[in-house]
C-alpha cells in the first residue's frame, strides 16, 4: 500500500498547492446550472474523503465481509453550501482529512487490506481495492478541476 499512500501523499500536495492559486470567481464559475464549479467538485471531494475514512475505520471492526453503503452525493454538495464557502476554508479541510487518510492507509497490513467487502454494485472486493479506488476517484475529479 505504500504505492497508494504515496500517489495520494504526492496528489494532495500538488493539488493543494496549484488549487491554492486559483482565484476565488474560477473556483466559483458554474459552466451550467447542471454542472458543479471547480469548488463544488472540491466539496465533493471532501464528502468523498469523509465517507471513504468513515469505511476505511470501520472495517478494521465492523462484521465482514463490509457492506459498502452509497450516499446521496449531489444532496450533500447542496446541503454542505460549498458554491457559497471559503475555497481556502474547504481547501484546508480537504487537505487535512486526506493527511488522515494517508495515516490510516500507513497503518494497514496484509490481513487488513484483504478484508473483503460488498460494493453498492453488489460485487465482492477488498479493502485494498477500496482505497485504490479512492485515490483513483480523486484523481479523476482534480483532472476535472485542472481542466
Amino acid at each position: 500500500m505504500t504505492e497508494t499512500q504515496n500517489r495520494l501523499e504526492k496528489l494532495v500536495d500538488h493539488s493543494f498547492e496549484r488549487i491554492a492559486t486559483y482565484p476565488e470567481a474560477e473556483m466559483s464559475f458554474k459552466p451550467s446550472s447542471e454542472k458543479w464549479s471547480k469548488k463544488e467538485i472540491l466539496g465533493h471531494l471532501i464528502d468523498s474523503a469523509i465517507n471513504n475514512l468513515q469505511r476505511f475505520t470501520t472495517i478494521q471492526f465492523a462484521t465482514k465481509p463490509f457492506k459498502i453503503d452509497s450516499y446521496g452525493q449531489r444532496d450533500l454538495v447542496v446541503s454542505n453550501d460549498y458554491q457559497n464557502s471559503n475555497t481556502s476554508e474547504l481547501l484546508e479541510f480537504w487537505k487535512a482529512i486526506n493527511v488522515r487518510i494517508m495515516h490510516v492507509i500507513s497503518l494497514q497490513n496484509e490481513n487488513t487490506l484483504n478484508y473483503k467487502i460488498v460494493l453498492t454494485n453488489g460485487e465482492s472486493s477488498d479493502l485494498k481495492f477500496l482505497m485504490q479506488d479512492y485515490v483513483d476517484h480523486l484523481e479523476h475529479h482534480l483532472n476535472q478541476i485542472f481542466a
